[in-house]
């Protein structure tokens, strides 16, 4: 059974909504997608191993993905959690093309791809860290603490894994995607007695829902930027052009004549995504270009937004609550 849901990192939904709102020309652009095409290739391959615990009895085994727990005063994160009565299971995933050489000697990885090497973190000291951490969140809560494995997960099929000679158990740790189900049923059956009663699993499974805790950083800082670098405007989907112009119930391009009667969301999601969740009539005024204080409130008005404050001090809440965001993508 599926815990909690993966779903498209909050670190991607704010790249892609700065790239938007970012001139073309823009010096930092190169560097922006570098980063989201890094994050999006990690998370689809995080997304190719759901064939392969689909094969899971669903009534013995709970999985948490994306989870990210708080030890004591660090975080760490978690690619995918699964929680049986017997023991728990850490799996991270790593979607890397080419030919991976583990070197047990100097921890690390190292790629070989088109006759380039490039050296990575070794995922194995990472995942030691993570049982480590998770023993400790364990034993901060008061839990009862079953057995904890973990495994290194390549999600490209086609990638070769190579090992020095005297790393001879790195099959222990490092598999491919596909023979997933089949390692989890080896370690079921290693271990003869369950460790948690249905008591006890429904009180982790709560107690992580509750503890976990989404990484929000401001993707503006991340690359020293500000407002002032932002694209304001309702956006054209069609032709890109900025700013729509605001007439009556409608946003209408000038330079195709597209119109949209919603294009002040999405420009809004930008802003979530960007600036906050939050937003007063003279920010909503700025973002969108909109010149009137009393269209702003109209707009503000037919969305329905809880606020707090009066007059010049009202702040609205946006409602692009992430999860939603997310499982609408």
């Amino acid at each position: 059974m599926i815990i909690k849901e993966r779903k498209i990192p909050l670190s991607i939904l704010k790249l892609q909504a700065l790239l938007r709102r970012l001139p073309p020309a823009h010096p930092k652009i190169p560097f922006i997608m570098s980063e989201l095409s890094k994050k999006e290739a990690g998370y689809r391959g995080e997304c190719a191993i759901d064939f392969p615990l689909s094969f899971l009895e669903t009534k013995e085994y709970f999985i948490f993905h994306d989870i990210r727990l708080q030890d004591q005063t660090r975080f760490f994160q978690i690619d995918t959690l699964l929680l049986s009565r017997k023991f728990i299971l850490i799996i991270e995933v790593k979607n890397i093309a080419g030919s991976l050489y583990f070197d047990s000697t100097f921890n690390q990885l190292i790629r070989t791809k088109d006759g380039k090497e490039m050296g990575f973190p070794d995922p194995l000291i990472q995942i030691e860290r993570h049982e480590s951490q998770l023993k400790s969140w364990f034993l901060q809560h008061g839990l009862t603490e079953p057995p904890i494995y973990s495994l290194v997960v390549i999600s490209n099929p086609q990638t070769i894994i190579r090992a020095n000679p005297e790393n001879r158990n790195l099959h222990y740790k490092v598999i491919h995607r596909d023979t997933l189900p089949f390692k989890i049923h080896q370690i079921e059956k290693s271990i003869n007695q369950p460790s948690l009663s249905d008591k006890e699993l429904k009180k982790i499974i709560k107690i992580i829902n509750k503890h976990h805790t989404e990484a929000d950083a401001s993707v503006l800082e991340r690359f020293n930027l500000s407002m002032e670098d932002l694209i304001k405007g309702v956006i054209c989907e069609k032709c890109l052009m900025s700013p729509l112009l605001k007439q009556r119930r409608e946003w209408r391009c000038s330079r195709c004549e597209h119109e949209s009667k919603d294009g002040h969301i999405r420009a809004l999601k930008d802003y979530y995504f960007l600036l906050g969740p939050t937003i007063t009539n003279r920010q909503l005024r700025e973002f969108l270009r909109v010149s009137s204080s009393a269209s702003a409130t109209r707009i503000l008005r037919s969305m329905d937004l809880v606020s707090e404050g009066v007059n010049k001090g009202k702040v609205y809440r946006l409602p692009f609550e992430y999860e939603k965001e997310a499982d609408s993508n």
